[in-house]
Order: structure tokens, then sequence, then C-alpha cells
């Protein structure tokens, strides 16, 4: 089906650039940890934070005995350093299809549960600038952040307020996004890469693609 979209936006994480793996990410969570002075925590709790709720974060903050806040920030300040370490070392990287953009004449936006700094680190780092990115959001590395972080559509919805947009679309590549897009009212656009196979969405989106090339066909 063709609809006129008046904005164009984007999950990042397997959408824009590959995924960071899941282990380095374990182990920035473990690094985060250890400066907060727990040398071995348990692997549910190391678990836990790769994406917390607000609730199972202050529970296991409380079993260490610490504040859910320098828990948090040590571990956001973690995830973003050596997310930037793979963006350097060439592991995390943009897929080729990005290249597909160049042909959107919709203005574009980046909203993302990844940290808002790494956000602008990929940006940078990954070259994504000369794709006219007009705004993009992560969440802040905050448990404020971690409550506005899809399902909730909050940041969803300030980039579209950014845009001005009455008929976005939002292309993504995990429930959370469908999810956003449908709590925001707006249309989405499942994108089902290699490491989606098989994966089961809770709503049906609007569309599936598999390359950002179908994009220009949709609008």
């Amino acid at each position: 089906m063709a609809t006129e979209y008046d904005a164009v936006l984007f999950d990042n994480d397997g959408v824009l650039t590959t995924p960071t793996d899941r282990d380095v990410l374990v182990e920035a969570i473990r690094d985060a940890f250890a400066d907060c002075g727990v040398s071995d925590p348990p692997t549910d709790h190391v678990e836990t934070l790769l994406g917390p709720t607000v609730d199972s974060l202050r529970r296991v903050a409380g079993e260490h005995g610490l504040e859910p806040t320098d828990l948090w920030t040590a571990r956001e300040e973690a995830a973003i350093a050596v997310q930037l370490e793979e963006m350097r070392a060439g592991r995390k990287r943009p897929y080729d299809d990005v290249a597909a953009l160049r042909n959107l004449e919709a203005p574009t936006a980046i909203v993302s549960n990844n940290q808002h700094r790494t956000i602008e680190n990929v940006l940078e780092e990954c070259e994504l600038t000369e794709y006219g990115f007009e705004t993009w959001y992560g969440r802040e590395p905050t448990i404020r952040g971690v409550e506005r972080k899809k399902p909730t559509p909050y940041y969803l919805e300030s980039a579209i307020d950014d845009l001005a947009a009455s008929n976005p679309l939002y292309v993504g590549d995990s429930r959370v996004d469908v999810q956003a897009a449908e709590a925001a009212g707006i249309d989405a656009a499942f994108l089902r890469r290699d490491h989606r196979r098989g994966y089961e969405l809770p709503i049906d989106p609007d569309y599936e693609i598999e390359s950002l090339t179908a994009l220009e066909r949709i609008l």
C-alpha cells in the first residue's frame, strides 16, 4: 500500500548499524559492578541490567546495598565506552543498505533505546551525519531514561514533534519498536534482518521489509 508519509524515523541498533555484541555489553556491566565495589555479581543480576525496568534495577541495586542511580550511572558509562570502542574497531558498523537513505525525500530522525551519547557517537564514528538526520534521540543515562525507553513512545513522540510531522513512519527491528509506534499512533515498518529470522512479534506491523532499499517503494 502507498501512503503519503511526511517523515521517516529509524531505530539504530539492527537497523542503521549492526547490534553491539551481547558479550561485550555483559562484560561492561560486570565492569560497572566492579566500579561500584561488587567484584563477582550473580549472572542473573548482570542479565537484568542488560535491559532493566526501574523496579528490577532498584531490586538488584538494593541486594548489593547500592543506590540505583549510582549503579545505573556506572552501567551506562561502561556501555557507552565499550560501544565506542566497538565502533572504532569496526565491529559495530553501518549496514550497506543505509545508502538507500540518500533516496528519501522526507525528513528523517533516529529514535533508539541506546544511550543518547552512543547515538551521537554512532553519527560521528559511523559517518551517518551525511544522511541528514534532522533530530535524534537516545535515552538519558538516568533512571528517568529507563522509564521513557520504548515501548513507551516518549522519545518517538519527541522526535515527531521536532519534525512537525503529522504522518510519520517508524522503522525498527524489535517488538518494542512496533509497540512504540502503535502507542504513538503511527505506522511501523519491521525490518527483518538476518538476526531476526524466526523472531515473533506480538502485533502485526504495517509493513515487513528485509532491506532499507524497500523504503523508497513504500514512500
